[in-house]
């Protein structure tokens, strides 16, 4: 006689076993719906990924096309990075024609209406903030000048409260099911940045008024918030690389109106910079400029202090 099945019985044959495999089964349905539930969001910089996970958390799955210590200005069209946009619900970039020699190009590719100009899903942060040095007329003769004004907003960090405002809302139109979430995460981030850029502005006080150099025109924005002065700039035209004749013409230049740095963002090469320095007795500046530009800016914070704490450096 066999024995009685016990009542604990799971087997794939027995009724509670049944029952179970349909709770797991279930259950595997919703844990792979809520993965695939996040939007899947294009950063083309490191600052604006770094931003979105501050304001999204896990309710983004993110991808960054750009690394830290890469000129955005130059950057090749991939097929991975193609392949990423293809997949993506938004699109979040700086604008301002600061991508124009490559997205473009990703754009056309992926064929996903859904990120490109002018749809929901296609957001440029240079539209929500006051753009300085628009030029009054465009000439190819200027070099590597951008219509709607230079597009380096990520170093004032006063910038990022407007465009985290408005990609909060942006996030919120494309998945309204989290609008508590991100209405949460907004308060948030508003309260602890305005209080870092209170700490941030009491410690770089000494910088106010202090006369600098810079390698490219991508400090305006570090300038105004911080009040340095630019008194000279080692490229001829934007994106031009200077030559020894041109770097002489400036050391000269700088006998009349002094320095006391030179500053370059981490991705470019550091020759004239230092050839400046070396001549002109001023200390040589890299600053991250982006998330990941150096080994402490780990996060939009710690990419402030880390800028702050360099400029002050750059003093002594």
């Amino acid at each position: 006689m066999s024995a009685p099945k016990n009542s604990g019985d799971t087997s794939p044959h027995s009724t509670q076993g049944i029952v179970m495999k349909k709770i797991i089964f279930a259950a595997l349905l919703l844990i792979s719906s809520t993965a695939h539930a996040a939007l899947n969001v294009f950063a083309c910089e490191p600052e604006w990924a770094a931003l979105t996970l501050l304001l999204a958390g896990d309710k983004v799955s993110l991808y960054t096309a750009t690394g830290a210590l890469q000129d955005p200005h130059r950057v090749e069209a991939r097929p991975s990075l193609i392949s990423k946009a293809r997949r993506a619900n938004l699109l979040v970039c700086s604008g301002a024609e600061l991508e124009t020699g490559w997205l473009p190009v990703i754009l056309r590719e992926s064929t996903n209406g859904a990120i490109l100009p002018g749809a929901l899903g296609n957001f440029e942060a240079a539209k929500y903030v006051h753009m300085l040095e628009v030029p009054t007329h465009l000439d190819r003769g200027d070099g590597d000048v951008h219509a709607a004004g230079n597009p380096h907003i990520q170093t004032d960090p006063r910038n990022f409260l407007p465009i985290a405002d408005a990609l909060s809302k942006r996030l919120i139109q494309l998945d309204p099911a989290n609008t508590a979430h991100y209405q949460l995460q907004l308060s948030n981030f508003n309260g602890q940045w305005r209080a870092a850029i209170a700490r941030w502005e009491k410690q770089a006080a000494p910088l106010k008024g202090v006369a600098i150099i810079a390698q490219h025109r991508g400090f305006p924005y570090l300038n105004n918030w911080l009040g340095m002065k630019q008194v000279a700039e080692l490229e001829p035209r934007p994106g031009m690389e200077p030559s020894a004749t041109y770097l002489s013409q400036v050391l000269g230049e700088l006998q009349q109106h002094p320095a006391k740095m030179v500053l370059r963002a981490a991705y470019q090469d550091e020759r004239s910079s230092l050839w400046i320095a070396e001549r002109a007795h001023i200390r040589a500046v890299a600053l991250p400029y982006t998330v990941g530009g150096t080994a402490q800016a780990i996060d939009l914070y710690a990419l402030f202090d880390d800028t702050i704490q360099r400029l002050l450096a750059g003093l002594k």
